[in-house]
């Protein structure tokens, strides 16, 4: 189910379209997973022209077996009194809600945070927090969409538990980080449109700087050594052809299975960073060529080159 963990059949069909050569963004659309999660996926698994659904089943198996059960409840303390945890939890999700996140969310999100590490369920926090099962229910599912809440069934019962998991920060982390390149990449689409000469396209050259700078500041481990490399590789064909090449003669060149060019197209796409002072350019149905950035220069700078 959307949200829940990948499934057999799941990792199946990402196979599958890794191997027709669809991008992450298009397998997470028809999976209704966000990017994200199958971006992570594919590189805990090896790079996106090795990875295999048996051996990914069989390492996400491992793994479940491998975390720790559930620890009993502890006996509360003066500091864990109900009132105190209130409190604590009526401060931490205020600070969330500043960020942006809604208030009844957040709530819900920090109840789960306290928990033990066998979770809560839907009752538990409709009991805790003394609202109704529909606030609940929302702020659920808006949790699970940004990958910060897993459920699991409860040990012999109808329920599911929601719990929040170790890997909730990694994703949250490269979810904003993808937010943050997606910004950056939009900017410069919008200088490419108005023109570095005008007021519009100096305002989106200064905003997609700051967020070109802060998605590779953040960007950490979003891609794997093989994906960097073999995006480089790509950069460096494009280059060498002097002209715009597909997917299908990236991969032929370069002697590559079309789904390894296609995911180091999809690289350069999703972290511009790479090619930086290029830029990747689609000037057609798949067909991609490289250009310089344009907020690398200031216009005196590229009017001084031109004379």
């Amino acid at each position: 189910m959307p949200g829940g963990r990948l499934t057999y059949e799941d990792r199946r069909r990402i196979a599958a379209w890794l191997a027709e050569g669809l991008g992450y963004a298009e397998i997470g659309r028809r999976l209704g997973r966000p990017t994200s999660t199958i971006s992570r996926e594919v590189a805990h698994n090896g790079a996106p022209a090795h990875y295999v659904a048996d051996h990914a089943q069989q390492v996400s198996s491992d793994r479940a077996r491998r975390r720790k059960p559930a620890r009993p409840a502890e006996p509360a303390t003066d500091e864990q009194s109900p009132e105190v945890v209130r409190g604590f939890v009526d401060q931490f999700s205020t600070l969330l809600a500043a960020t942006g996140l809604p208030r009844m969310t957040s709530r819900v999100f920090v109840c789960l945070l306290t928990a033990d590490a066998d979770g809560l369920t839907a009752a538990d926090l409709v009991r805790r927090l003394h609202v109704s099962p529909a606030s609940v229910s929302k702020s659920i599912g808006s949790l699970e969409t940004m990958e910060l809440v897993a459920r699991q069934p409860e040990p012999g019962g109808r329920r599911e538990r929601y719990v929040v998991d170790d890997d909730a920060w990694l994703r949250a982390w490269q979810a904003d980080t993808g937010a943050h390149a997606d910004i950056a990449t939009a900017a410069q689409r919008g200088i490419e449109i108005f023109g570095t000469e005008t007021t519009a396209g100096a305002r989106l050259g200064t905003m997609g700087r700051f967020f070109a700078r802060l998605s590779e500041q953040m960007s950490g481990s979003a891609l794997t050594e093989t994906a960097v490399y073999d995006a480089l590789t790509v950069l460096a064909a494009l280059v060498h052809a002097d002209r715009p090449l597909t997917p299908g003669i990236l991969a032929t060149a370069l002697d590559w299975p079309r789904a390894r060019a296609t995911a180091a197209l999809d690289a350069l796409q999703r972290q511009p960073a790479i090619a930086d002072p290029l830029a990747l350019r689609t000037i057609g149905p798949q067909t991609y060529a490289l250009t310089t950035r344009a907020d690398r220069l200031s216009p005196a700078q590229r009017a001084a080159l031109d004379q």
